[in-house]
């Protein structure tokens, strides 16, 4: 795992970095595999209970995918898309949290956000777009997830707040120890029943086309799928790991 993203962990709790302020955090290649590979391992952890994802700095939670390395597969970095977690994950964000930012916060379970955070979701104005973030009309008003990603203006903490994409608001330069203070309670929480809830919300939840896809692209682009393969064209039985 580069520098860039940070896995760091104690008493149950994982706190996940971007680190990569002179950039504006934004996201390349090779940062979205790291952020894959750090979301694999605390999902098969069987100590970690609780995971932060969070950023350096209190000016810019990431500007989004990085224009000079724009990362192909981006999906797997989201987390409960790229790698199903049956575990709490908190985004603690300050400042603007731009583009792939706002899909990374609405697909986390809860947010506490600093009173400067500014989402804004630029894409139409840019032309270019995915699609993923769609699956943000699941998790707030319909009206609300059109303005915001329609027509591309910035969305306050506080505004984010009264339409239940965060959770929390705390001076700039708290959120890290805001969503600490959240996790030590959830750590010391029985962890089945979370999974489970967390697990039938999903669920219970509608999905975009886009995640819907991307969903099965966990299969097909697993060791698995390139496991079963390569056994054939070596005539041996397959050795599936489930991942």
């Amino acid at each position: 795992m580069s520098s860039e993203i940070r896995y760091e962990s104690a008493d149950g709790i994982v706190t996940i970095t971007i680190d990569r302020p002179a950039k504006r955090n934004a996201l390349t290649s090779a940062m979205c595999e790291d952020l894959h590979a750090a979301w694999r391992r605390f999902a098969a952890s069987e100590e970690e209970r609780v995971a932060i994802l969070t950023a350096a700095g209190n000016d810019v939670f990431t500007a989004g995918a990085d224009l000079n390395d724009p990362p192909p597969r981006f999906w797997q970095a989201v987390p409960n898309v790229g790698v199903p977690v049956s575990k709490p994950i908190i985004a603690a964000v300050s400042g603007l949290v731009i583009g792939a930012g706002v899909t990374m916060v609405a697909m986390s379970d809860l947010c506490v956000a600093s009173a400067s955070t500014k989402f804004i979701y630029p894409e139409a104005k840019v032309g270019i777009a995915v699609g993923l973030v769609s699956s943000v009309a699941s998790r707030i008003p319909h009206k609300v997830a059109m303005e915001l990603l329609l027509l591309g203006e910035t969305v306050t903490a506080e505004r984010a707040y009264q339409v239940g994409l965060v959770n929390r608001i705390v001076p700039p330069g708290e959120q890290l120890a805001g969503a600490r203070a959240m996790a030590k309670t959830l750590a010391a929480n029985a962890p089945l029943v979370l999974g489970m809830l967390k697990d039938m919300v999903l669920e219970t939840m509608p999905r975009s086309p886009v995640e819907q896809m991307y969903l099965t692209q966990r299969v097909l682009q697993s060791e698995d799928a390139k496991e079963g393969p390569l056994a054939f064209r070596e005539k041996r039985p397959p050795h599936f790991r489930g991942r």
